[in-house]
């Protein structure tokens, strides 16, 4: 993600001085504002710059595929990376406690380090169209990542669906096993709040349980 390494250009440099400006930072430092509001701009500027650019980018994929790959791009695994690469760890404003605890390399702070940051971007230049010029190619980084792996996470998907919509974590079941110790065979189910969603087989359990999330994803719409 080298090419993906600088800021944006901000003509009002103290948005972004508050969008790295944690609250713990405050804390220390009555006075100054934190980056929560950026945040919370933020959020929603990267839910709608990553639908338009899925929405163009996959013509032939249903509403359910695409609703999954938005997951993907603006979690907070991935935003946190996103904001490694711009190196905003070493960048933030933190109070004694919350450096001293790691919070430079955290991933929820890094996370919302970024949303402010892109928050901060959208109102220093009030176009939606820069922001999106600057944000595309970071989604266009993991796409080709995805392409060329073509590896999908298919257990990490059914969870983000399961707590995108106030379930419990999936919990995973293997049924039975069976055949010669060098051909096994597992069934797995995938099961949230005790409600059962897919089954899987595989010759190890953890593909089984792959197999059942995806399952589960196909019978939800989601693939």
């Amino acid at each position: 993600m080298e090419r993906l390494s600088q800021l944006p250009s901000f003509q009002k440099s103290s948005l972004l001085q508050q969008a790295l400006t944690h609250r713990s930072h405050v804390n220390e430092n009555p006075g100054l504002e934190d980056n929560e509001r950026l945040e919370f701009l933020g959020d929603a500027v990267l839910n709608f710059v990553s639908g338009n650019f899925l929405f163009w980018r996959y013509p032939d994929q249903p509403e359910g595929k695409l609703t999954a790959l938005r997951s993907q791009l603006v979690d907070q695994t991935q935003l946190a990376k996103f904001a490694i690469a711009l190196d905003l760890g070493s960048q933030m404003r933190l109070g004694k406690g919350a450096d001293q605890d790691g919070g430079r390399t955290n991933p929820n702070l890094l996370s919302s380090a970024f949303e402010a940051v892109i928050g901060a971007y959208f109102l220093d230049c009030n176009d939606v169209a820069r922001v999106q010029q600057y944000v595309e190619p970071f989604f266009e980084s993991v796409c080709d990542r995805q392409t060329a792996s073509a590896t999908i996470n298919f257990k990490s998907q059914f969870q983000e669906w399961a707590l995108a919509n106030g379930s419990d974590n999936p919990h995973y079941v293997i049924l039975s096993e069976s055949g010669p110790d060098h051909d096994k065979k597992f069934l797995a189910e995938v099961q949230v709040s005790g409600k059962a969603y897919g089954r899987g087989v595989g010759n190890k359990k953890q593909e089984a349980e792959k197999n059942a999330a995806k399952a589960a994803l196909e019978k939800l719409g989601l693939m």
